[in-house]
């Protein structure tokens, strides 16, 4: 069995172009997270399971319907299972776990797992996957390194986290091997703690901007 390509949520971030790295530790910021990225037509959310309030703030971000809610650091098929029990749409992985990508394949779950090298992409379109995470991607060779990988991987496109932010944004999303861009520099917990998300509303605007233009 292979990855169905076809799924809506692939094209769906490859129009919105920005994927936010979400991790929660205060689930009093949700409703405004929620409020920041439907006022800016940015429905995907990554939550990271670098908390344990991971599974809560995926289940409460998911209620509405709003959002198109994803799990992000996801290493075993314990976590998949549980993301997907509470809400998650889609399964991010910071490498390739082949626990994860069959359960996600089996249930039809579009998945992206963590590639930094020739053999990760090779394993992971052996799976029939055509989107991959590049992570770290300034660690890896960033645009030059997705450049060079897009030669012998030509069917392949990158979803490039780790290093990326405002100031270079542009150039990834911009380049026709990257689906979209992820990251915490989107919007971030602390940055909506600031000031009541008046900050995280305004960057998050900018960066939308920045992409219609």
């Amino acid at each position: 069995m292979l990855a169905n390509m076809e799924h809506e949520i692939y094209r769906q971030i490859e129009e919105t172009k920005l994927l936010p790295l979400y991790t929660a530790t205060d689930l009093s910021c949700l409703d405004r997270l929620e409020e920041i990225l439907v006022k800016n037509e940015v429905r995907f959310i990554e939550v990271t399971f670098r908390s344990n309030l991971a599974l809560d703030a995926m289940k409460k971000l998911a209620q509405s319907g709003e959002l198109i809610v994803g799990a992000g650091t996801v290493r075993t098929l314990k976590e998949a299972k549980d993301a997907v029990e509470n809400g998650a749409k889609f399964i991010v992985s910071p490498a390739i776990v082949p626990d994860v990508i069959e359960f996600c394949i089996k249930h039809d779950i579009p998945v992206f797992p963590g590639t930094a090298t020739p053999g990760d992409i090779q394993r992971a379109t052996e799976y029939g996957i055509k989107v991959v995470k590049f992570f770290p991607a300034d660690i890896y060779g960033g645009l030059k390194a997705i450049n060079a990988l897009s030669g012998p991987f030509y069917d392949v496109k990158f979803l490039p986290t780790g290093g990326i932010n405002e100031e270079n944004f542009m150039e990834y999303v911009e380049n026709d091997h990257i689906v979209a861009v992820g990251g915490s520099f989107i919007i971030s917990e602390s940055a909506i703690q600031k000031d009541d998300g008046e900050t995280a509303d305004k960057t998050l605007k900018s960066l939308v901007d920045k992409i219609r233009a």
